[in-house]
Order: C-alpha cells, then structure tokens, then sequence
C-alpha cells in the first residue's frame, strides 16, 4: 500500500510557492492537508477570535489548495482554523472557501468540525475530577471558564468521521498539527508509528529542509517506511535535518504525544534517498491507556498602552537598574492623585523592559552586560483603555527626564522614535490552561456540521 500526502505550508496564509506545489500536484496526493494555527503567537487569537493572518493571505492559499483539490478529486483537510481553533474562526474560514468556491465556480462537500467548550461543560468535567493538570499548569477554579474562552485539541477520530461522512473539504477548529496528516493513512489502516512520525514530520510544511521554508513538502507512506520529499527548488532534506524536526515545539526528541498515544521515535533510523528525499524507517507508537484531548483556554485581563524610547548616555544607564523603582512609586502616588482614588494602583502595572541589557531572557543573564545603548519597552496595563493611555501619557513625560544624580538641573533621559510616544495596544490576554480531559471518548468534546457548498 502506499498513500501520498501533499503539506503544502507551514500554516494557511503564510503563503508558498505556486510551482512547488504544482509538483506536489502532479504527484497525485492522496490527500492535501494543512495547519492553520496554534498558540505559537501567544493568547490573543484564542481570547478575542481575531486570526493571526489576514484574510487576503488566506484566501490567496485556499484558492490554490481548493482548486487542486478539485482537481484531483481529494479531501483537504485544514484545522485549528482561524489561528485559534475557535468556532468563529472555523466559521470565518468557511465563509472564505465559499467566496473561493463562488469565484472558480467549485463544488465540494464541506465538513465543519467544532471545539469551542461551554463553561458549564468544563465546570462539570472539572467537579467529576476530569481535568488533569500538565506539567507547569496553573492552578483553576471553575469561576474560571465562565471568564475566558476554551478549545479542546482534537486527534484524528473528529477527522476521519467527517472523511468518511463524504466530505470533500474538512475545516476543523482546534486541532493536532500532526492529526491533520494521520487522519486518512490511519483510516487505511496504515502503521500508526509511520504514520504520526511522518505526520510530525511534514507538519510545519518546508520547515524541516534546508534552508527551511513554508513550502511544499511531499510524503509517501509504505508499509514499512515513509519518504519525504521537498518541492521547491534550491532546497534540500538531509536525514539530520528531517530527524531535528521531531524536536521543534517538544521537549523530548524521541516522544511525541497524542491524543491516543505516544510516538516513539527512539529506533528511527533515516537515509538519504537522494538530495531531495529522505527515508525513515522503525517508528512506533505506543497507545494510551486513556484517551485525554488537551485544554487551551485564555482570558482578557486588561488593556495597554506602551511607550518605546531609547538612551545611549552611559551614566542614565548605570543608573537605570536604581531609577526604575524608584520612578514605579512616584507613579503609584501620581495615579491616586490624578484620578482621586477612582482607580487603585494595584490595578495598573508599569513595566520597563532594558532591550540590550537581558530583556529577552526570563532570568538574569550569564554574564554582565555592559551596551553603549539600551531599548526601553514601557507597558501600562490597566483595567481599560482610556485609563492605560490616562497613565501612560504622565509616565512617558516622567521617565524622560528621571533625576540623574551626576547631573545638575534638567536632563533628557530618554528619547522617543515617535510623537506622541503612547501607542495604544488594545486588550491584553493571557493563557489560562494547560491541562487535558480525561476518559473521554474520541469524538466526546467535538460536533460537525456538513453543508454542500
């Protein structure tokens, strides 16, 4: 047996080159399938349901992908639609396909496969002891669902009933990267270590050649080992770099877990076919005992407002590292006498960030930094967004003249790029889960719409 699959790019709308997946076409996949999010970019796609990309990007890719699928006469499979995998941005999505679909006159069976949860859902789920925590988890409360907005990730199952409902075109809300691509080989009945291996493998689309991309990448799967193949030009697979992938976005390069499982990569062994092509052989997977679909929530927590300047003068560097607090309590002071106790210091949040002295790392750097130049990233959350920008304004003026002790008089401790230097941020979300449900079954959390389009 053999299957093909067609990845044609790392996530929908980050584009791809049309020749390269011309290629991939005239290889005559089995199935085209392709990721449309994840929580790579942080919180804000999943608490507002506003997708990463924009809706031209999109629909510049799903005019090709929808076309070839016609094609070809084969399903395409897109999931965690809408960046977040909110029921809204499988929606949006749907709507796009069927511009697309109006525009090149296409007729397709459209599966939409849903992952919003109800609070009273989680709540439930939560008192009967069924959400478990991650590592590194927060704790939760069930008062929490009711404030933020969560997506259960599906595995294949959703997938492959929708496969086997007729669908044509399958756009699914939260999803596994890799289920995307293990739907139709597992319903074949393919080997399942070959399979997810393969899935992890051509899941970021050209990320895994050299140079990487967001191009095509064709696999074939056979009984005992699958090739992947990369289509665009001037790039390469070795087997160093194919099997490097297993460790993007995974803390252990040799167990990937899923849904129903772990794919265990510890006795793969991978060969250059040719410069294009590399062969992987001896994955396996290992099943769960129980079935678990991972949690992704996030909630609103405030708005912003930020200020961004610079400062080269050394000894307004030197003495930042003492400025800084001090200038934090002035601010609290300065907010209960501008707004007369109507908002409480505790409920804004002034944050500097020292861009070229350790403000990308979490913790202290390894060794002392001394730049003739420092970045300044001043951030104010508040409650609302009059009041971020209310604070911010008297906080940019301050903080660009903070008091030197070196100097005399009036001195300019910051500069600003910009006038007004306030930029409005808008709301401010944060992750609020990192867990799984528990003993469910594999299509428990999930409901599929179809439609003829």
């Amino acid at each position: 047996m053999e299957i093909r699959i067609l990845a044609p790019t790392g996530v929908l709308g980050a584009g791809f080159d049309a020749d390269a997946f011309e290629r991939g076409v005239e290889a005559h996949p089995h199935v085209i399938a392709c990721d449309a999010g994840s929580t790579d970019s942080g919180p804000a796609a999943l608490g507002s349901g506003v997708p990463k990309l924009s809706d031209q990007a999109v629909t510049r890719d799903l005019r090709l992908l929808l076309a070839a699928r016609d094609r070809l006469g084969v399903p395409l499979i897109i999931g965690s639609c809408g960046t977040s995998g909110r029921d809204v941005g499988v929606d949006h999505v749907a709507r796009l396909a069927r511009a697309v679909a109006a525009e090149k006159n296409l007729s397709f069976r459209m599966g939409l496969i849903y992952a919003d949860q109800p609070a009273e859902r989680l709540e439930e789920l939560l008192d009967a002891g069924r959400i478990a925590p991650l590592p590194q988890a927060p704790r939760i409360e069930r008062e929490l669902f009711a404030r933020s907005h969560t997506v259960a990730m599906m595995g294949v199952e959703p997938i492959q009933d929708a496969l086997r409902a007729g669908c044509d075109v399958v756009l699914a809300g939260r999803a596994s990267d890799t289920a995307l691509f293990a739907a139709l080989p597992q319903l074949h009945g393919s080997d399942p270590g070959l399979t997810w291996h393969l899935a992890k493998t051509v899941e970021c689309g050209a990320a895994c050649a050299v140079p990487p991309s967001a191009d095509s990448l064709l696999a074939t799967l056979r009984d005992d080992h699958f090739d992947v193949t990369t289509l665009a030009k001037d790039s390469r697979l070795t087997p160093r770099s194919v099997a490097a992938h297993t460790l993007y976005e995974n803390a252990d390069p040799f167990h990937v877990i899923e849904p129903s499982g772990t794919l265990d990569t510890t006795d793969a062994t991978y060969e250059s076919v040719d410069e294009r092509t590399v062969r992987v052989r001896g994955s396996r997977f290992v099943p769960a005992d129980e079935y678990t679909n991972k949690l992704e929530g996030a909630e609103l927590v405030g708005h912003q407002t930020i200020v961004i300047g610079g400062v080269r003068d050394q000894v307004v560097i030197r003495r930042l590292p003492e400025l800084l607090p001090l200038a934090e309590k002035y601010f609290a002071h300065k907010i209960l006498d501008v707004f007369g106790g109507e908002i409480d210091p505790a409920d804004v949040d002034i944050n500097y960030r020292l861009y070229g002295a350790g403000a990308v790392l979490a913790t202290p750097e390894p060794e002392p930094l001394h730049p003739r130049e420092l970045g300044v990233l001043i951030t104010v959350t508040a409650p609302d967004q009059a009041t971020a920008h209310a604070v911010a304004t008297f906080v940019a003026h301050a903080s660009s003249h903070l008091p030197v002790p070196e100097y005399d008089g009036l001195v300019s401790t910051l500069a600003y790029p910009y006038s007004p230097p306030e930029t409005d941020r808008g709301p401010l979300y944060r992750f609020t889960l990192n867990h799984v449900v528990t003993g469910v079954s594999p299509t428990e959390l999930f409901r599929t719409v179809t439609e003829d389009v």
